[in-house]
């Protein structure tokens, strides 16, 4: 049984958070030519909070043994999302159309950040004890629809569409590699694509997200500006890019330079070989985490490690992909590297655990990890 941490994993982490403020640097310069834009209070927000915050972060997770969170699941979960639901009082900040950050004076932060870990840990807890009950609708799916209805409605009222989606998408990877049925996974996914479908007709900017995809053309001076001006920026970056600092489309163009579209300020600045060189970074921290999972020396193990894993993943893809026109804006911002103090804390937090995991794990030798059934 190992007794170090999977360095591989960290190694992949670091070059992505030290490569991540590289370009984070350099699209925060597009702020001073923005009216009523800090570049000092964003910079030191990343600095202060998520490079050094979350170092901390992860290194105290990575010492925690992963069994510890199983024991204040319930109690972590409730206290995120009491967090969460503060948004709605007096405490609640609004940007955007959006009540989604906590303003405590000298800084504000995203609590649903802490409710995705929170999520992850409490929905392992609970698919590792009824695992053996998945097959039951009143011991298996139903409980998991609850969950899920509890998390939404507080994540659809703010609303955070796309933060939840990720949730769901994690909680259904956990629910099929502990050997949830083939028909329920089903049934969840026809149940997404329903809510999917009822949000975009009573919310238009919804509906205006899959307009802009399957037309990206379509009123490009405005609800297909941003993946315009994202696809300029890129194709502009050629095979090596414009170079470090170089990019035109931040300083103007792009909305969110640091936030939902740092991707398109790296590819301009990078070209096509920083683009693939981001995206095989991603890929590898899946793979190796991934093998982390599969030789957990428990199903709790495994469960936390392929749920943090398809969070930052996911999220990582679905922003990447929005932005060259894969797949309908999103607002996702792209983990490790965007705009966000809190952020990228409890992103290298949760990355701690999967280190912690990594510890003890050791390798197969015919264990049941929990398969999906049929």
């Amino acid at each position: 049984m190992r007794k170090t941490f999977d360095r591989p994993l960290l190694l992949i982490v670091v070059l992505l958070v030290l490569g991540g403020f590289f370009i984070f640097s350099s699209a925060s310069l597009g702020l001073l030519a923005r009216e009523g834009a800090r570049f000092s209070s964003v910079a030191a927000s990343q600095i202060i909070f998520g490079i050094i915050g979350g170092g901390i972060a992860l290194t105290l997770t990575a010492n925690i043994h992963y069994r510890f969170w199983r024991r204040y699941a319930f109690y972590l979960m409730v206290f995120s999302l009491f967090l969460t639901l503060l948004v709605f009082t007096p405490l609640g900040m609004e940007h955007g159309g959006a009540r989604r950050w906590i303003d405590i004076g000298f800084t504000t932060f995203q609590p649903a950040e802490l409710l995705k870990i929170a999520f992850v840990v409490y929905f392992a807890t609970w698919l590792s004890g009824m695992h053996k009950h998945l097959g039951s609708v009143v011991k298996g799916s139903l409980p998991l629809l609850v969950i899920a209805g509890i998390v939404g409605a507080v994540m659809l009222k703010q609303p955070d569409t796309d933060t939840f989606a990720i949730m769901l998408a994690a909680g259904l990877a956990m629910f099929m590699t502990a050997g949830g049925r083939w028909r329920d996974i089903g049934i969840a996914i026809i149940c997404g694509i329903v809510l999917i479908g009822a949000l975009a007709y009573f919310r238009p900017y919804v509906m205006d997200r899959f307009t802009t995809f399957l037309d990206p053309s379509l009123d490009p001076q405005g609800k297909s500006w941003q993946v315009q001006q994202s696809l300029i920026a890129i194709g502009s970056g050629g095979y090596m890019g414009r170079g470090f600092g170089q990019s035109i489309q931040k300083f103007e163009y792009l909305p969110e330079p640091i936030g939902d579209s740092i991707f398109a300020v790296l590819g301009e600045e990078f070209g096509f070989m920083g683009t693939v060189s981001l995206i095989l970074l991603f890929s590898l921290f899946a793979l190796r985490g991934l093998k982390i999972a599969t030789e957990s020396p428990d199903l709790f193990g495994t469960l936390l490690v392929v749920g943090f894993v398809t969070i930052v993943v996911m999220q990582a893809f679905l922003n990447i992909a929005a932005m060259i026109s894969l797949a309908p804006l999103s607002g996702l911002p792209l983990p490790l590297i965007s705009k966000g103090g809190t952020a990228l804390l409890s992103t290298l937090a949760s990355i701690g655990i999967i280190l912690n995991v990594s510890r003890y794990r050791k390798p197969l030798r015919g264990q049941n990890r929990g398969v999906v059934k049929s």
